[in-house]
């Protein structure tokens, strides 16, 4: 089911770019309702509706028929966001949204795969910890940005995601008692996630009986644009070979920077060998 619901979401996403005629910096479609293309709980729908109606980075929504999907679409503008996200000198990546529908297909993937716990970081505005929350995991958020965290802050009235403010190369993830972790790691290999991947890598392997039982989602990209990673996987490769990690599955999905793209991001699903 949750192949077909982001095969779906593809589709949904390549005849949105196709029909749209605003000139919105940011765009993204929610469904309006539960249907036989997106069977997604009725109180689920809802709360991601929530989140972006009470999110500031979106000024405009209205209703709109994509292919047979009656659909919300969200127009939004991230750039004091992303502005304020690059000042920080230990900032790796700057601030750029996945859809929220999106974020939700990874998470229900995650829960998936068996893990309890969602650990987004570099979160942005916390959709990937709130998507956890929202399919009934217990949610982290990790995001160095102060303006982006207060920002998180305000949208936890529904659910609390947990944010903290704070770089996540640094930050103790033993005080958080993990026990069968997931970490979204927001940004590109070669746009800074390398060294955030790294980093967080780094610090779960010296915590005793976590390594074994975690595991990492990158977000990779098969654009020309960026060097190619020479062991592949969207740019992931080397860091999973180095890093003893086995890729579990891979799933491309709509991202704010991937809308004008023929290809998808492909989100990576990794963990530790064991």
């Amino acid at each position: 089911m949750i192949e077909e619901l982001a095969k779906n979401l593809a589709n949904l996403k390549k005849d949105f770019a196709s029909a749209y005629d605003g000139n919105s910096q940011f765009q993204e479609v929610i469904p309006a309702s539960s249907s036989e293309l997106f069977p997604v709980h009725a109180e689920h729908l809802v709360l991601l509706h929530q989140f972006a109606t009470d999110n500031p980075i979106y000024y405009n929504s209205y209703e709109k028929i994509i292919g047979s999907t009656s659909c919300i679409v969200y127009e939004g503008d991230i750039n004091k966001y992303w502005l304020n996200s690059i000042q920080h000198g230990s900032s790796h990546a700057p601030f750029s949204p996945t859809w929220m529908m999106s974020a939700y297909v990874g998470s229900l993937i995650a829960q998936d795969l068996g893990y309890a716990q969602v650990v987004d970081i570099g979160s942005g505005d916390g959709r990937i910890a709130f998507c956890g929350r929202v399919v009934g995991m217990q949610s982290y958020s990790i995001e160095i940005d102060d303006m982006l965290t207060d920002l998180q802050d305000s949208l936890c009235s529904s659910l609390d995601f947990n944010p903290r403010c704070s770089d996540a190369c640094a930050f103790d993830y033993s005080s958080l008692n993990l026990k069968h972790p997931v970490f979204f790691i927001g940004g590109l290999a070669q746009m800074g996630g390398i060294s955030l991947a790294s980093g967080v890598i780094e610090k779960i392997s010296l915590i005793s009986g976590l390594q074994k039982n975690s595991g990492f989602v990158f977000a990779g990209t098969l654009s020309k644009k960026y060097a190619a990673d020479p062991k592949n996987h969207a740019g992931w490769g080397t860091l999973i070979e180095k890093s003893n990690l086995k890729i579990l599955q891979t799933c491309s999905l709509p991202t704010a920077w991937t809308f004008h793209e023929s290809d998808d991001t492909p989100y990576i699903f990794a963990q530790f060998e064991k």
